[in-house]
């Protein structure tokens, strides 16, 4: 099994890379940088991974669709290709937790305030989503069904801590990507949401063996 400390290295350095790239507007490195990035996180999931183990399978091939999408996302014209991606990437992280927890366990107290905050910020994006407004209604719902999922896996003990905190990080990371989509392009979107969102993700491969 490859170290997870070695892989969080790895990755860290290349997030490092890609922020710079970013701002120097280096699209050689950032292409780079990010495809090295995502590919850790696919590794580290899978290495931890063994035969039998139902919810990892599940969770190794939402982090493989999650790196997909990024990649998709390095280009302008395959952006709704990657959404699309995403979206499978979250489905079956869905289904990772509902193997880990049937759907019927899950917390109602959890989905109360996500559904409030998911509704929010459905409001806040949907006068500049344009066409792609019932795609990303669709995302919104489907993310927050993630979140609901980790983290009542979590909180009911069949899942450790790292689902349900990488799924929280990986919801917030996509706000950042809305904003910097939809409503404003700015570097502190890139700045704060990819950190975020890479951390989340090897947090959510952390979760696989560690049951």
């Amino acid at each position: 099994m490859l170290s997870t400390v070695v892989l969080a290295s790895i990755m860290a350095g290349a997030v490092a890379s890609l922020l710079r790239a970013i701002r120097v507007e280096d699209r050689t490195q950032e292409v780079f940088s990010k495809t090295a990035a995502s590919i850790c996180f696919v590794i580290l999931g899978a290495s931890r991974w063994s035969s039998g183990d139902i919810v990892g399978g599940w969770l190794v091939a939402g982090l493989a669709f999650c790196a997909f999408g990024d990649v998709l996302l390095l280009g302008k014209r395959t952006f709704d290709v990657g959404l699309a991606a995403f979206l499978l990437g979250h489905a079956l992280y869905v289904a990772g937790f509902l193997a880990a927890l049937p759907i019927e366990r899950w917390s109602w107290l959890i989905l109360a305030p996500l559904l409030i905050v998911s509704g929010g910020a459905a409001r806040w994006l949907w006068p500049h989503l344009g066409r792609r407004r019932f795609s990303v209604l669709a995302y919104v719902v489907v993310i927050s069904v993630m979140v609901w999922g980790g983290v009542s896996a979590t909180t009911r003990g069949h899942l450790p801590w790292t689902a349900a905190v990488g799924a929280i990080l990986f919801y917030l990371s996509d706000l950042a990507v809305a904003r910097q989509r939809f409503v404003q392009q700015s570097f502190i979107n890139r700045a704060l949401g990819l950190p975020i969102y890479y951390l989340g993700q090897l947090l959510l491969a952390m979760t696989i063996g560690a049951r």
